[in-house]
């Protein structure tokens, strides 16, 4: 077997409910929630009963994603499956980051707070969006987003799918165009277009921000969004940059499989990476934990394929 690798969910998973199995299930895992609700009051109502209008809102949903994405990986750590690296698609960096002791979870949940507000309130300046184009090339999509106002290529999460970001007005137009030419556009649940320069203000307040902590080198290798490579040097300097910078999954799920990495287990709400990393590569293992029933059976075939 070869390495292990977990894989932090993103912005967009979230739903109503996630994490409370396995707050129910692992001491771990209440410890950390309930040390976050000391921090954020509400937190736990949100996570656990908020509406899904509720946790669309990037204030929201960063702090409550969060706690779900490091519940998961908290609670595998607990029943002994070990990560020798760790990812995470947007957000689910900043907890990759905190499983990987670059901070404590106290700190990691202060964090990503103050970069779901931040990111929120640049989302509320101009009526922008995301979606996820499907079926076409990515350079096709980086050309094509080009050609309109304000609209840029963010995201490149696997074979033919790259995530456009800015301007609600621009992607209407542009989504006309995708169909056109065999594609097709999905609207993805966020409040804005991230990743992109409408991000750039919000993540000079944030890089400010970052300062009030002290930022350790990874315990294990942390693949970076921007650089599809672990961090090396200042944590602080990529880490920054990461929420206006394109999000290279496909080439960080590549650039792990080449580092040795066989077995991918995603961590916290939903599936999506699963399928992400399925898409990139049929010679990997995947496997995903979200609640406690898949704790248990991730646990167990790990086991049995150790």
């Amino acid at each position: 077997m070869g390495k292990i690798a977990f894989v932090f969910a993103g912005q967009g998973a979230q739903y109503s409910g996630m994490g409370k199995s396995l707050y129910e299930a692992s001491q771990a895992v209440k410890n950390l929630y309930d040390t976050a609700e000391n921090i954020r009051k509400g937190t736990m109502a949100q996570s656990f009963e908020g509406s899904p209008d509720d946790l669309k809102k990037t204030e929201n949903t960063q702090p409550c994603l969060f706690l779900a994405d490091l519940a998961a990986a908290v609670a595998l750590d607990e029943a002994g499956i070990k990560a020798d690296g760790v990812a995470g698609f947007s957000l689910g960096e900043i907890a990759a980051l905190a499983f990987a002791k670059t901070y404590s979870y106290e700190d990691g949940f202060k964090i990503v707070c103050e970069r779901g507000k931040l990111m929120g309130a640049a989302s509320s300046a101009e009526e922008t969006a995301m979606c996820a184009v499907l079926k076409l090339e990515r350079e096709d999509v980086i050309n094509l987003a080009a050609k309109y106002d304000r609209l840029y290529a963010v995201n490149y999460n696997c074979p033919k799918q790259t995530v456009v970001s800015g301007l609600k007005s621009s992607i209407d137009e542009f989504s006309k165009e995708v169909s056109e030419k065999g594609g097709r556009c999905v609207p993805l649940a966020t409040s804005g277009a991230f990743h992109s320069p409408f991000m750039s203000e919000a993540a000079e307040k944030f890089a400010e921000y970052l300062k009030n902590f002290t930022l350790k080198t990874p315990g294990i290798p942390v693949y970076s969004n921007p650089t599809a490579k672990p961090y090396e040097g200042e944590v602080i300097d990529t880490l920054g940059k990461q929420m206006c910078s394109p999000v290279k999954w496909e080439d960080t799920v590549r650039n792990m499989i080449a580092d040795g990495f066989d077995t991918f287990i995603e961590v916290g709400a939903g599936k999506t990476l699963s399928g992400l990393i399925k898409k990139t590569s049929s010679e990997v293992k995947v496997y995903n934990v979200d609640t406690a029933d898949d704790l248990a059976a991730t646990v167990k075939a790990v086991k049995e394929n150790a």
